[in-house]
């Protein structure tokens, strides 16, 4: 009879711990599916694209490009100072990088660059300025905070710079100019510039004059 009568007591108990490990067990599933610019930049380490049949590239570039365009604003500045993208673009052809490049464009991105080609020549200068600080101070704080994250097992993870003659032709012949007639390649080298820039946009930074 003792047992008749805690045998709801023990149903509820068993429902619920039923409860709480399917909402685990679906928490660890949505964490494991979901993109982190970690998991982007150990998938551009991991993946030799240059080793890759024909079809097995284009579906490791439609892969990198869901991953990207999964992250968020702030994850995908992460990703693009971690990762060794020299060295995926290094392996890609013309049209691999250009079909990449469009499948990743964030949105916002020409709105963006007809915004910038609109500012006089100076507020262009200290936007494109800007941004390569914030660039900067972005890879500053992850190299002291996460130097697992953006060094190579060598120590080195260093993507070149942007040229001065690039970052002139930007501030004197527009961003929609320069991306609308320029190689893959270049616009490769532009992308994590134009994507600070379009967070400054977005915040309001690109249109504020400094005080």
């Amino acid at each position: 009879m003792t047992a008749t009568r805690y045998r709801p007591l023990w149903i509820g108990a068993a429902l619920l711990i039923c409860a709480w490990l399917l909402a685990w067990g679906g928490y660890t599933w949505s964490q494991n599916r979901r993109v982190t610019a970690e998991k982007v930049a150990h998938y551009l380490r991991t993946v030799d694209l240059s080793q890759l049949s024909a079809e097995a590239r284009a579906e490791a570039l439609r892969n990198l490009a869901r991953q990207l365009n999964a992250l968020s604003v702030e994850e995908r500045r992460r990703a693009r100072l971690a990762g060794p993208w020299d060295k995926w673009f290094a392996a890609m052809t013309e049209a691999e990088k250009a079909a990449f490049l469009d499948a990743t464009l964030p949105s916002g991105f020409k709105q963006m660059l007809q915004s910038f080609e609109q500012l006089p020549e100076d507020k262009r200068r200290r936007a494109v300025d800007d941004a390569i600080r914030e660039l900067k101070r972005a890879r500053a704080t992850m190299e002291k905070e996460e130097p697992q994250l953006i060094f190579d097992s060598d120590g080195t993870n260093q993507p070149p710079e942007l040229s001065e003659e690039l970052q002139q032709r930007v501030v004197t012949l527009g961003l929609k100019s320069i991306y609308g007639d320029s190689s893959a390649q270049t616009k490769a080298e532009l992308a994590p510039l134009l994507e600070e820039m379009q967070r400054a946009m977005e915040s309001g930074r690109l249109f504020r004059g400094r005080r």
